[in-house]
């Protein structure tokens, strides 16, 4: 049995707030016994109770030894609940009374009256602090319910997004690669070879929501190679990952749909082709550290491709991306397109960094 000890803490605290207020209805009707000691019985009825309840819940139902969403809300269901709430009572108003009276002298109850008024207040005072502990449980069960259906949602959209952007960067291979077979068939080969090692890169890394910034960098690399196949010299590329950012934890396929949009959009119209540079940065410090990939091209500019991003499948690397940083960061995540200094474009994504 493990036994949540920081939760049965809390729970004593509480219990012991709850006395001290019980305390004061107490003073008020037997004033001749003092708070203080008011206090003391209403501790010994309380402090016993609560052991009774806060360890006896773990036999009732062993779903509460769990702290994650699988476990129980803290409170055994139907009549195993009741039974519990009223043994915790009674065993309050017995056991702890007898040690109250053994610790501070009997006197609390003088006539049958004063032992039915005692009953009454122990009986609505255990069903109020019963009622309060299984609602704040049932209430904690059910946010954690939220947060993994919202967690799961979220992960089932990324896995979603990420299955979506290999076909479509697989299909815009094979009709490059179909086209080669007839004109040169040896540099289809070698694209073909190509292709093999980066699908086998990318089929045998983890299916993780998350992976190093290096293992990108290395699918990125593959794929670069890839193209640099087909588009021989017009192709010229150049990474640049600091070592301190190599562990920096990122979204898988992030970065090639902004590589193969910046390829088909700026490099591919330009006759001598041109250069991709992909570099990580650090920007700003502490909490508000951002992780900044830039890729730059010298390709034909955005300006004269602006307007076909918005064609049907033409920006469906960017629009992919945004909705990855989207689901995963919020508003701290975002991706930016912007001329570029060497002429070409400059996609940029920014995400937390840790």
């Amino acid at each position: 049995m493990n036994i949540r000890w920081r939760d049965a803490a809390r729970h004593f605290l509480q219990i012991a707030a709850f006395c001290c207020a019980i305390a004061v209805l107490t003073t008020l009707i037997w004033p001749s016994l003092g708070y203080a000691r008011q206090v003391g019985y209403a501790l010994s009825n309380g402090i016993v109770a609560w052991l009774v309840v806060e360890f006896g819940r773990y036999f009732f139902d062993p779903r509460n030894c769990h702290s994650d969403s699988s476990g129980g809300h803290g409170w055994p269901k139907g009549w195993r609940g009741i039974l519990l709430a009223t043994t915790g009572i009674a065993s309050g108003f017995f056991f702890g009374g007898g040690i109250a009276n053994s610790l501070f002298g009997t006197g609390q109850v003088g006539s049958s009256r004063d032992t039915i008024i005692s009953v009454v207040i122990t009986a609505m005072a255990g069903t109020v602090v019963t009622f309060y502990f299984h609602a704040r449980g049932r209430a904690a069960a059910l946010t954690a319910q939220i947060n993994a259906a919202e967690r799961d949602a979220s992960e089932a959209r990324l896995k979603l997004l990420e299955t979506q952007l290999e076909p479509h960067m697989l299909f815009n291979t094979l009709a490059n690669l179909r086209v080669l077979i007839t004109t040169d068939p040896q540099r289809a080969v070698a694209m073909l070879d190509r292709l093999n090692s980066y699908l086998r890169a990318t089929l045998s890394g983890s299916r993780a929501l998350a992976h190093p910034l290096s293992a990108e960098f290395d699918l990125l690399r593959d794929y670069l190679e890839l193209m640099s196949v087909r588009m021989g010299n017009r192709l010229q590329y150049t990474l640049d990952l600091p070592d301190n950012l190599r562990d920096a934890a990122v979204p898988p396929l992030l970065l090639q749909p902004l590589v193969e949009n910046a390829i088909q959009h700026g490099l591919e119209p330009k006759v001598g082709g041109g250069s991709i540079v992909v570099r990580a940065r650090r920007q700003g410090a502490g909490s508000d550290a951002r992780l900044v990939i830039e890729v730059n091209d010298t390709g034909v500019g955005l300006s004269q491709h602006a307007s076909t991003l918005d064609e049907p499948g033409r920006g469906f690397g960017l629009t992919q991306v945004r909705e990855r940083l989207a689901s995963t960061y919020g508003d701290r995540g975002a991706i930016t397109l912007a001329p570029a200094g060497s002429g070409g474009t400059c996609a940029a994504a920014t995400l937390p960094l840790g």
